[in-house]
């Protein structure tokens, strides 16, 4: 066996994708233990900087890993994620770890079962070694964990733990969840792939549940070809689901419209302004690129006009259902962050019949951008703002939101760097449930070389 994994000092799970892992397993050049030791080295070389786990269990992840060379040695099957280690944000169900959700409050809670998009990953051969850090109840007040590339600087939103695993090569791929903006901008600024697909396509039982009518779960990934063997793994399958089986069962669908040229929209928003102008150059330069290809049409698309109110019925959606199922949390006030005790302030002022049209108009929207999109295959967008900002600081509006609000499903592309050598994302969106369609166009643009096989840039540790 080789001794490539544990004895490099970049992480293997940086170098090659997991298609190649496990046909590396397959060919006898690894096995599940040094899988493992390659996990657990890149953890504990770089967790105690970054905090990215709030728990890990090495014994546990090498207890499976022998369990997995077992099955393989008897010639069982080799399944799609077998022996690969998947991080696991802290807001979802697992039988053998705690789920903490970011909370003091709930500190070493144990729920003793699964979440169903957990027993998928189980019995696709994924082994978990630990749930990764994640903002208080996935909202808003930042974690422990540190961005990648810089230190003073976030790592994104609520799934950032997860993202940075991937950045620092702890892990090939781990899941989170998007309400907002929560996949997209932490692939943005820690350089690694993500994707939120359309909502509603990996189940959300055993989950924390903070917006029913936004939660979406979704995944980060170091190299692109394992973006689609962790949809395939984690979203629904069968005739139990007719729509989301339809539409993605619809060949005709799930190709380009002009069969001659792929049809781009590219998308500025009503958030293009707070984009800083080096963002700005760096997208229109994309696109530039993007029109010198073949088979492409590129123009600028301006989105139906209540599209612009979108922010708006978010934080109305957001912070009533927020303060509904946070009412025994913000019982002890002091235990909560103050940016939760605001939202739930805001919330309880917000009225039922408020809230109640804020859905029609979330609605309304997904339905608009539904027809709309039927005009192209593919939009193109900012992933965020520009660079991660510094940890006190806000994050400016970006186009993620719409895209969560309206259920679309998306794939973030690391693929700039800011004049501070920080990186920052461009986001590829398709019509509801084309999420095939979408994967399609992201592969000619890699194949095209415009968007990186892997993470981007290298980080200098």
């Amino acid at each position: 066996m080789s001794d490539v994994l544990i004895n490099t000092e970049k992480s293997i799970f940086l170098e090659t994708s997991i298609k190649n892992l496990i046909s590396m397993i397959q060919s006898g050049e690894t096995d599940p233990l040094e899988i493992a030791d390659a996990c657990i080295k890149f953890t504990e070389k770089y967790n105690e900087k970054y905090k990215v786990w709030v728990t890990f269990d090495k014994e546990k992840l090498k207890r499976e890993s022998v369990l997995s060379l077992e099955r393989i040695e008897k010639g069982e099957k080799i399944r799609e994620l077998e022996s690969i280690p998947i991080g696991v944000k802290d807001i979802f169900n697992t039988v053998d770890f705690p789920t903490q959700m970011g909370s003091p409050l709930w500190k070493g809670f144990t729920p003793g079962n699964d979440a169903r998009v957990i027993y998928y990953l189980k019995m696709a051969g994924a082994l978990i070694p630990g749930k990764t850090d994640t903002a208080e109840f996935a909202v808003h007040a930042i974690g422990n964990c540190l961005n990648p590339h810089d230190i003073s600087r976030t790592p994104g939103t609520s799934s950032s733990g997860s993202s940075a695993a991937v950045a620092l090569g702890m892990v090939p791929a781990a899941i989170g969840t998007q309400t907002a903006g929560s996949i997209s901008r932490p692939a943005s600024f820690c350089g690694v792939y993500g994707c939120k697909p359309s909502f509603g396509l990996i189940p959300r039982t055993g989950m924390l549940k903070t917006t029913d009518s936004l939660d979406t779960i979704g995944f980060f990934t170091s190299k692109y070809e394992d973006l689609i063997t962790m949809f395939e793994t984690m979203r629904v399958h069968g005739s139990n689901y007719p729509v989301s089986d339809g539409a993605l069962s619809d060949i005709k669908r799930q190709s380009r419209q002009n069969r001659k040229n792929w049809k781009v929209g590219f998308v500025k928003s009503h958030v293009w302004d707070f984009s800083p102008e080096y963002a700005k150059q760096s997208i229109l330069d994309f696109v530039e690129e993007l029109r010198k290809l073949p088979e492409i049409e590129v123009s600028e698309a301006e989105l139906p006009i209540a599209v612009k109110n979108s922010h708006n019925i978010h934080e109305t959606i957001y912070d009533k259902t927020l303060s509904y199922y946070f009412q025994e949390e913000l019982k002890e006030p002091e235990h909560v962050s103050e940016i939760m005790n605001e939202i739930f302030l805001r919330g309880k002022k917000i009225s039922k019949e408020k809230y109640l049209d804020a859905l029609t108009e979330q609605e309304k929207l997904i339905h608009q951008m539904d027809e709309y999109m039927k005009d192209y295959d593919v939009l193109i967008s900012l992933s965020t703002s520009g660079e991660a900002p510094m940890r006190d600081e806000q994050e400016k509006p970006d186009p993620s939101l719409i895209w969560t609000l309206t259920h679309l499903p998306v794939v973030c592309s690391p693929k700039f760097l800011s004049p501070d050598r920080l990186p920052f994302g461009v986001q590829f969106t398709a019509r509801k449930y084309n999420d095939y369609l979408l994967f399609k166009f992201t592969d000619y643009l890699r194949y095209s070389d415009l968007i990186p096989e892997g993470t981007y840039p290298e980080i200098k540790f």
